[in-house]
């Protein structure tokens, strides 16, 4: 069985309140924590407005966890392209590398909030045709090709070449897909992997299905290749002990997100606000993309789900929030490692399988105690002893008398 990778995703989504200084240091600690809990990828996005989504550089952000990280792949998640010259953001992007001692993956968007689009006077129809354009340049950069000039309705290049190339000799790029196939037609296109956010919603987890099919297509129609190796799947959840202690600590931070931004800033179509926190942790289970909400057997029941409902993906990227307190949070993510990441990916069996070994043939290790007693019986004085220690526990309370018979057979 192909081992799946797991990673964390920040986009990230704080409720206004805190001081934006230790929310983003927290951060870059939940990154840190990651890479010591052994997880493969992290990621986090770019966003210019709403108040909740804070981080406007993913490149600068990254450089910084790269210090304090040692392992684990680091991904913009995404940056969007309509909002940026294609040169610079390869530069952006070779120079990351080379800091991040080649763990970057690069991903992209056409840019997901409205706000930031119309900020920069870009208009939302022409985003997902710039993405595409601009991947086709960064492409064509990244693989240090001979000086080109490009034309464009939104940026040039003159004699246009990369003075240092990346640290990776092919730097792994990851494109965004929501609801719609333009994101998989766009990876097939271009060859790239896919960063599927659109799988948190009910629209995206009702698509899901059919949606690698588009990549197949879009790849083979332009002479490329696609594995589902290189699809990431998001996914929420919160886990805790117990499904009551889960829902307990998730539940009001749950409703606050839901409500303040999801349906109160964002408006997204279809979302209606819930009527109380406990409504939330119970209805946030079944609607959207069924957020898990429970102990570490929930979660591995809903990705061994979610794998036979795609066919097959890569990598599942667990969404980071604040819906619990940061302790709890923090455990969560260590629950997932411990239990979660090691079942999903068998490797238990082994363990299992030795046990029931040992158990189901307890009658040839039972020669191992008799040999012990045959040695003993051998001499002399040490069936005195044996004898001398019989006689001692049976002097001794029954609770503190050790089973002479038991470390016998056990070889004791």
């Amino acid at each position: 069985m192909a081992r799946v990778k797991f990673g964390g995703f920040v986009a990230p989504h704080h409720p206004i309140g805190e001081n934006p200084t230790l929310q983003l240091q927290r951060d870059l600690e939940l990154a840190e924590h990651l890479d010591r809990l052994g997880y493969d990828e992290f990621w986090c996005g770019e966003h210019h407005s709403t108040g909740w989504e804070v981080i406007a550089s993913p490149e600068l952000f990254l450089a910084a966890a790269a210090e304090r990280t040692h392992n684990i792949k680091l991904g913009t998640g995404v940056v969007s392209l309509p909002y940026h010259h294609p040169f610079n953001v390869a530069q952006r992007l070779v120079q990351l590398d080379h800091q991040s001692r080649g763990r970057l993956i690069f991903g992209s968007g056409p840019g997901a909030l409205p706000s930031d689009a119309y900020t920069l006077g870009i208009d939302p129809m022409v985003q997902r045709d710039r993405q595409d354009e601009a991947i086709g340049v960064i492409r064509r950069l990244l693989r240090g090709e001979d000086r080109f000039n490009y034309e464009s309705d939104w940026f040039q290049l003159k004699d246009a070449r990369l003075q240092l190339l990346p640290l990776q000799e092919d730097l792994p790029f990851a494109v965004a897909s929501m609801v719609s196939p333009s994101g998989m037609t766009l990876a097939g296109k271009h060859g790239t992997g896919v960063l599927s956010i659109g799988s948190m919603s009910s629209a995206g987890l009702q698509a899901l299905p059919t949606q690698w099919s588009f990549a197949e297509d879009s790849a083979q129609k332009h002479g490329n290749v696609v594995s589902r190796d290189n699809w990431r799947v998001v996914m929420s959840w919160h886990i805790a002990e117990t499904k009551e202690q889960a829902k307990q600590e998730a539940k009001h931070g749950l409703y606050r997100w839901h409500n303040e931004y999801t349906v109160g800033t964002l408006m997204r179509p279809g979302a209606e606000p819930y009527a109380s926190p406990d409504a939330a942790v119970d209805e946030a289970q079944v609607e959207g993309g069924g957020a898990v909400i429970g102990t570490p057997d929930d979660l591995i029941e809903a990705i061994r789900g979610m794998l036979a409902l795609t066919g097959g993906f890569g990598t599942v990227i667990g969404f980071a929030h604040d819906w619990a307190n940061r302790e709890d949070t923090m455990r969560s993510w260590d629950m997932v490692a411990r239990y979660v990441i090691p079942e999903v990916n068998g490797m238990l069996e082994g363990y299992r399988e030795s046990q029931r070994y040992v158990i189901e043939n307890r009658e040839v290790f039972d020669r191992a105690g008799e040999a012990v007693m045959a040695k003993i019986m051998e001499n002399e004085r040490a069936v005195q002893a044996m004898g001398e220690a019989a006689d001692a526990q049976a002097a001794m309370p029954a609770h503190h008398a050790p089973d002479l018979d038991e470390k016998a057979r056990t070889g004791g």
